[in-house]
């Protein structure tokens, strides 16, 4: 029974929680979660090793590191309240798809335009790829007085979140608006059957944008990481 009752809840908000949680816990045992070191071994983003090496998993590793325990519990509560309305909304295995997606798609983006000599990590770009996908919903459903509302509402977020952004310190503002866009595109590709159906024009659209536009990005300003 308690089985069945985990699996009927937003499970996976609760699982991608724990491992960010564990993996804080396993870079404190390797040393500080503010060591360099220690989050380049465990994965996080650092531009030379992904275009020279190819270490292109780290892409997504980064997205279940935090530095010290500010930044974890922000993204966390944050995970936890934005999470489970997104999980809800979407189901369980949309949702794993979004918040990975929007992560690979913010880091891609903080490698392109942020620094090339910044170890970066943090859920932030899937956090903001949730957001996405709520805009997302807004724009295709913006005919419902509810959802135009929650539209609003997320907006204001964003925006707030993007003006902090611009004037706080070592912020990767390429990487939120990256996992913002990636969210928002991925979300219109997997659809949103609980709330209403999307045209397969729009998805289709929307999939070929989130493929064609990292590898025009990528060959337009990818030279400068070399």
């Amino acid at each position: 029974m308690r089985r069945q009752n985990f699996f009927a809840g937003q499970w996976v908000t609760t699982v991608l929680l724990g491992i960010s949680v564990f993996m804080f816990v396993v870079e404190t045992l390797m040393g500080g979660s503010t060591s360099t070191a220690v989050l380049y071994d465990l994965g996080a983003r650092f531009a030379p090793s992904v275009v020279l090496a190819h270490e292109w998993w780290r892409l997504l590793t980064p997205i279940f590191l935090h530095i010290g325990i500010t930044h974890l519990v922000v993204n966390m509560v944050t995970l936890w309240i934005l999470g489970r309305v997104t999980e809800q909304a979407f189901g369980h295995w949309r949702f794993l798809v979004i918040y990975l997606v929007s992560g690979i798609t913010g880091n891609f983006a903080g490698l392109l335009f942020g620094s090339t000599s910044a170890v970066a990590a943090g859920a932030s770009t899937s956090l903001f790829g949730l957001f996405g996908a709520f805009l997302m919903i807004g724009d295709s459903f913006r005919d419902r007085p509810q959802i135009a509302a929650m539209t609003r509402s997320v907006l204001a977020v964003v925006a707030v979140n993007l003006v902090f952004d611009l004037f706080a310190g070592n912020i990767d503002i390429a990487g939120h608006l990256g996992g913002l866009i990636g969210g928002f595109l991925i979300a219109g590709v997997v659809g949103v059957p609980l709330i209403g159906e999307l045209s397969k024009t729009r998805r289709i659209i929307m999939g070929v944008l989130l493929v064609v536009a990292p590898v025009l990005l990528g060959a337009i300003y990818g030279g400068n990481l070399l």
